[in-house]
């Protein structure tokens, strides 16, 4: 079923009048869209293996009545305005205002409102400013994806992706929508954002129960996780307000009244009451004893005047501009300013070490054969298992890479079976002078689960059930020390191709120690 209606929009500066024809669907449909297989999605959103045509893009672009639209600049500014005045001690103020002018005390009401509107007016413009600083980054920053539309592939932002988009996808992207998966490719996905698991999950084509839970959904792509290795190529399915991150994140984004905050209010209220309740009660005093009761009542309303503590908005805004000032001089942008209040009241940092108090770099500290001693031929092969891999770039590799080796022997790559995040190890063969080798390095649990050798370090062989409890040992005194600690071993191969089946009864060759250095002072800064 298709639903015609016209619209007339502004796109790019100019204004069309656009046919748009899109399908009625049920919100069950895409809230359960992993159910469904990709040709169903590709003929419900007019889709096609070629893609959206960039004119139906526009068009759903257009009607998506769930992408958010930017607010004008003087609308944003005026909201802003208008929030520095709601606090009870600014509506007090206010209040002190007009007793003033009703009692005619000029002098305070232009004293009093230069005070109201000169606090305002700084605490707006420090937030305004703040504000246009992140919008700014922002805009430097945005995500582009990569999508094909009239069968060709384009780079597009990020924000104008529509459903029906076919999206490609490759290691270190980010989604930038739900989606559901055509093709894949040993693709793996961190989607921690979500679910907290920070184990990449595998993704492949595929149909899915309706009631699957949402960990569980291998056939679908989430905004807000990205790629960790692999290739895909997806269905756009929701964007926007309809994505299940958005649903998260506008949870999350609710205003929390921070303690410095709820301190001014209470004592906001707190000075109101105590002005209305001595004001009365001054007031029936006086008229008790006959007072005449103009008087009487202007008596109290400058008592009430008098207890509005003018100065407070002002010290406040101040000294926390103050702050927010020296902030920006160690290039960290303050968008509230109450935000500095709470920022001073911390006792207890929990931070994570890397690029923190490290340098944030993996360097190799030692290469190590199974029992604990320095080993040449560990670095040899780990440094030809990390210069001829192909997959994603990392730290690690880089750093291997960076090791020289004594060896006069020439090593040429006949193979690869790239890292993955279930077997959570690398695999090269190579072909030298004297012999192939298939080398492996990863984790060391993945790895001595593969082994049923070990090397000693006179380059003897010997049955690893008789060393593993010494091998075990080791490892868990490098994780003491502070160090990472990766395995590697490696088997002679008859050349030719190699697959995951290959991995089996290797001789295990030890450890590579990698280290995160601790950045100089951080010792000094912790200990004051």
């Amino acid at each position: 079923m298709v639903k015609t209606s016209y619209t007339t929009a502004h796109f790019h500066s100019y204004t069309i009048n656009v046919e748009i024809r899109t399908p009625i669907m049920q919100a069950s449909e895409t809230d359960t869209f992993w159910q469904y297989d990709n040709q169903y999605w590709l003929g419900k959103l007019n889709s096609s293996a070629n893609g959206l045509s960039q004119i139906n893009a526009n068009q759903a672009y257009l009607q998506a009545e769930h992408i958010v639209k930017m607010k004008s600049v003087f609308r944003k500014d005026f909201t802003l305005l208008v929030g520095q005045f709601k606090s009870p001690l600014m509506l007090l103020l206010i209040g002190a205002v007009i007793l003033s002018a009703f009692v005619g005390d000029t002098s305070d009401v232009f004293i009093i409102l230069f005070i109201v509107i000169s606090t305002s007016l700084l605490s707006f413009f420090q937030e305004r400013n703040a504000g246009r600083i992140v919008d700014k980054l922002q805009s430097i920053i945005a995500l582009q994806c990569t999508v094909i539309r009239d069968g060709k592939e384009t780079n597009i932002i990020a924000s104008k992706v529509v459903a029906g988009d076919l999206i490609i996808l490759k290691a270190g992207d980010l989604l930038p929508a739900d989606c559901l998966i055509i093709e894949a490719n040993e693709l793996h996905a961190n989607e921690a954002s979500l679910t907290g698991e920070s184990y990449p999950a595998a993704k492949e084509a595929g149909i899915l129960d309706e009631n699957t839970e949402l960990t569980k959904r291998t056939n679908s792509l989430w905004q807000g996780t990205s790629i960790v290795s692999g290739t895909a190529k997806a269905i756009v399915i929701n964007t926007g307000a309809h994505t299940i991150f958005s649903t998260i994140t506008k949870n999350a984004n609710a205003t929390v009244e921070t303690k410095f905050e709820k301190g001014i209010k209470d004592f906001g209220f707190f000075l109101m009451k105590i002005t209305l309740v001595l004001s009365l009660f001054i007031l029936i005093i006086n008229l008790l004893y006959h007072k005449n009761v103009m008087e009487s009542a202007l008596f109290a309303l400058a008592l009430a005047v008098g207890m509005a503590p003018e100065l407070l908005p002002a010290i406040t805004t101040i000294a926390m501009s103050a702050g927010a000032k020296r902030m920006l001089a160690k290039k960290v942008i303050v968008k509230k300013l109450t935000s500095i209040q709470n920022l001073g009241e911390v006792n207890l940092l929990c931070t994570d070490k890397t690029g923190t108090i490290t340098e944030g770099t993996i360097k190799v500290i030692a290469t190590m054969d199974g029992l604990g001693s320095c080993s040449e031929f560990v670095k040899e092969i780990a440094f030809w298992n990390a210069s001829f891999q192909t997959g994603y770039s990392n730290p690690m590799d880089d750093a291997l890479k960076e090791l020289v080796i004594d060896s006069k022997i020439t090593a040429v790559k006949t193979g690869e079976i790239p890292y993955d995040f279930i077997r959570k190890r690398l695999s090269i063969s190579i072909h030298t002078q004297n012999d192939n080798l298939l080398i492996s390095k990863g984790a060391f649990s993945q790895i001595i689960s593969i082994c049923s050798s070990v090397r000693l370090n006179d380059g003897s062989i010997a049955n690893l059930e008789v060393h593993s409890a010494a091998i075990e040992k080791n490892y868990e005194q490098y994780g003491i020390d502070g160090l990472r600690a990766i395995g590697i071993c490696y088997k002679s191969t008859n050349g030719g191709s190699i697959s995951k089946e290959d991995e089996n009864t290797m001789i295990f060759a030890g450890f590579i120690l990698l280290e995160d250095p601790i950045k100089t002072g951080i010792v000094e800064a912790i200990e004051k």
